[in-house]
């Protein structure tokens, strides 16, 4: 052989060999940049397996396979299935609002009897429960929630002045998320024209939202209205009926004035069990003429230590003193016995505002044998940097000689109950 070919054979040879170096390094690396991007995958799915586990209450497992992360296929759980739907069906464009008329069908609420056809998303969480509905959740709802908007209308004290009553019923379609309820009749109404008959009507909300108000038909020249009237609030998930407070409104219908208000109900639908489809006479409360506003406050006596506790929570609707509309209220509270007062305490003030909430408690010593001659003067301000602090409106708590029989009843309640908390809403009173 020659040499020129010995020389030609050995640089094939060796470029060869360096090929398949080149590809077996290609190879290795491309190997192992794969394993680890398929580890980083891994990784974030354990990590995603996780948190899902913790929202859901699933458990992820994790098991290797030739080298690789293998991860089993993630389950929804119900629970978070059916909050992401509530969710989607509250934050949708597409969603109905909450109220609306009859003849505003697309404003998601209508009163006729006909049948309604359910949405995809009503179909979607039907499925997830699994069942006709949920168990009512109100009682845990109470148990856990804060002082909110609820509170502001639990108010279980008599009307001051007989104006009516109202009866009407309430139920829950669980399959169509959609509250129905049904305005039946009114009695023993005020008269508020000349002819001594009214033209009642009633003006129906769910509060908070005032936007979306429904309106039974106006009953001519009668002080016992029957209406039987039906209204629908549709997608309203059963849980965020329980921040909503039913507002029944009973108007006097004027044609060239003013239409006049006869009496009102605050319902909280939190109080409701839903599912038992209640029907109720309601006594209504005149609305109010001082315009003052209402303080929510509590009282608990502890006799073995004889310390008299009272709490302001909130106050509601307060009188505007400013020229901007609002007021700075705070509260300033006497310890009296008698006509002679005896300790001062007062809260904080809160800057422009209307419903402000306190939160404040006062413990005052007062023995036994004096409980019933002592009582609290409840002054409620509004503060002024340059004049004297108006008054807003007041109330007097005692046993004996209260401002009002709300304010006599709930010091009785106090007295007769020791070491228990009552919360009473009590009606401010000018000068």
């Amino acid at each position: 052989m020659k040499t020129r070919d010995v020389v030609l054979v050995t640089v094939l040879g060796c470029g060869s060999i360096a090929v398949l170096l080149a590809v077996a390094v290609y190879l290795y690396i491309r190997r192992r940049r794969r394993k680890r991007e398929d580890d980083e995958d891994g990784t974030s799915c354990a990590i995603r397996a996780d948190q899902s586990s913790s929202d859901g209450g699933r458990e992820k497992s994790l098991s290797k396979l030739n080298g690789f992360l293998s991860l089993k296929t993630p389950l929804i759980s119900t629970k978070t299935l059916g909050a992401q739907l509530e969710t989607t069906s509250i934050s949708s464009p597409q969603a109905k609002s909450p109220a609306s008329s009859s003849a505003g069908a697309a404003a998601g609420a209508s009163t006729t009897a006909g049948e309604r056809t359910p949405t995809a998303h009503n179909k979607q969480l039907q499925n997830v429960k699994g069942q006709d509905h949920p168990p009512h959740p109100s009682m845990a709802f109470l148990q856990n929630r804060s002082i909110s908007l609820v509170d502001m209308y639990i108010d279980n004290s008599e009307p001051s002045e007989n104006v009516g009553q109202i009866h009407f019923s309430l139920e829950y379609d669980f399959q169509n998320t959609t509250l129905i309820l049904k305005i039946i009749q009114g009695k023993e109404l005020p008269a508020k024209d000349l002819s001594g008959t009214s033209d009642p009507y009633v003006r129906v909300t769910l509060l908070p939202d005032k936007k979306h108000r429904l309106e039974t038909k106006i009953k001519r020249r009668t002080l016992n209205p029957r209406w039987n009237e039906t209204f629908y609030f549709e997608g309203f998930p059963i849980q965020k009926l329980q921040s909503r407070v039913l507002h029944l409104h009973v108007f006097d219908y004027d044609r060239f004035s003013r239409d006049d208000s006869i009496g009102e109900v605050f319902l909280p639908l939190c109080q409701v069990d839903l599912s038992e489809k209640p029907s109720f006479w309601k006594a209504l409360k005149p609305p109010a003429k001082d315009k003052c506003g209402e303080l929510l406050t509590s009282l608990c006596y502890h006799p073995s230590n004889s310390v008299l506790t009272l709490t302001l929570l909130k106050a509601r609707n307060l009188k505007a003193k400013d020229i901007n509309g609002k007021s700075d209220p705070y509260v300033k509270v006497w310890l009296q016995f008698g006509d002679k007062r005896i300790e001062k305490r007062k809260t904080a003030v809160f800057k422009c505002t209307l419903n402000p909430v306190f939160n404040d408690s006062f413990s005052f010593n007062v023995p036994w044998e004096k409980i019933r001659e002592c009582s609290l003067d409840v002054q409620v301000m509004d503060f002024d940097n340059i004049g004297r602090n108006e008054l807003i409106g007041r109330i007097l708590l005692a046993g004996k000689n209260g401002s009002g029989a709300t304010e006599t009843k709930h010091w009785q309640d106090m007295i007769t109950k020791p070491r228990q908390t009552i919360v009473q809403w009590h009606r401010l009173k000018p000068e």
